[in-house]
């Protein structure tokens, strides 16, 4: 709190506390703590998954550094090694289910049809999307501002700490216009103008899911939806980097095995390597092409 880190980050880490660590370690002393009561641990937390763990053992380890900072322990008295996590890909809905998750959530309310298009077409976190407010929607211009998030009723900035701007798409523009109302500066809201809580815009999404047929329901994988449509599209990494609000470019590589458009430009490269006559173009005025083959 004193380093005034996020509402959502310090609840994580009073709740890895509670549940994980003062019922396993909390009988011993901080200098106490060894390599083996680190493993045990990890033995305890089998049945989690590896990123799981590691974001306990991610609050213990600094938990520790911060007890020596701190002068309340001399040094580390144990070592804390993470698991290794495979990178899987993320789950995201096909071009056909979208489009027909999009069409469900139409019929349902606006408020669902605004939040499916949100997340899929602006790629939004479900926190990006309650605190969205008019000021941030120029529709004019056909962009939304991403300047704040919302969790649990606290107000901060965008995972990352910085804000982004996201272009908008015609129909996503098209759904803000038709929903401009008075109740609010936020855009999306209850009819009497109070916030949305995350549960109400969760349990909307579920609903429009399941009547699509969707097997995953979750807000995120509109989000995902949206990154993996922008690689099969051939958008560029950095680009998704930006308009997703990705922190580290590793986080968008996650995306990339989608786009047949960048690995067929890499193959190709090989085939000009190789002298493919096909792959040269015709002269361009001027004689520019003749003349690269020159040296000059």
């Amino acid at each position: 709190r004193a380093n005034r880190q996020k509402p959502s980050g310090i609840a994580t880490k009073e709740r890895v506390l509670r549940v994980h660590l003062v019922p396993a370690l909390g009988h011993r002393k901080l200098d106490a703590i060894k390599s083996e009561d680190v493993q045990r641990l990890k033995c305890a937390l089998q049945a989690k998954a590896p990123k799981t763990v590691n974001n306990v053992l991610a609050v213990l380890s600094v938990l520790l550094k911060k007890a020596v900072e701190w002068e309340v322990i001399e040094r580390m008295p144990c070592t804390v090694k993470l698991l290794p996590v495979p990178k899987g890909s993320a789950a995201f809905y096909d071009f056909d289910q979208y489009e027909r998750l999009i069409e469900v959530a139409r019929t349902l309310d606006a408020r669902t049809h605004l939040v499916v298009l949100l997340g899929g077409e602006a790629g939004l976190r479900v926190g990006e999307m309650m605190a969205l407010e008019w000021g941030d929607v120029d529709l004019v211009n056909r962009q939304v501002c991403v300047a704040r998030s919302d969790w649990n009723g606290f107000v901060t900035s965008p995972k990352g700490g910085r804000l982004r701007r996201v272009p908008l798409t015609r129909r996503l523009a098209a759904a803000l216009s038709a929903q401009r109302h008075l109740r609010s500066a936020r855009v999306l809201c209850q009819d009497d103008g109070t916030p949305l809580t995350r549960p109400f815009v969760q349990a909307k999404m579920k609903r429009a899911s399941r009547r699509a047929g969707m097997t995953h329901d979750g807000l995120h994988i509109l989000r995902h939806s949206f990154c993996s449509h922008l690689a099969m599209r051939g958008a560029p990494a950095r680009a998704i980097q930006e308009l997703a609000g990705h922190q580290d470019l590793t986080t968008t590589q996650r995306y990339m095995h989608l786009s047949p458009a960048a690995l067929d430009a890499a193959i190709r490269l090989l085939d000009l390597a190789n002298g493919d006559p096909s792959l040269v173009g015709p002269p361009s005025r001027g004689g520019m092409v003749e003349a690269a083959g020159k040296s000059s």
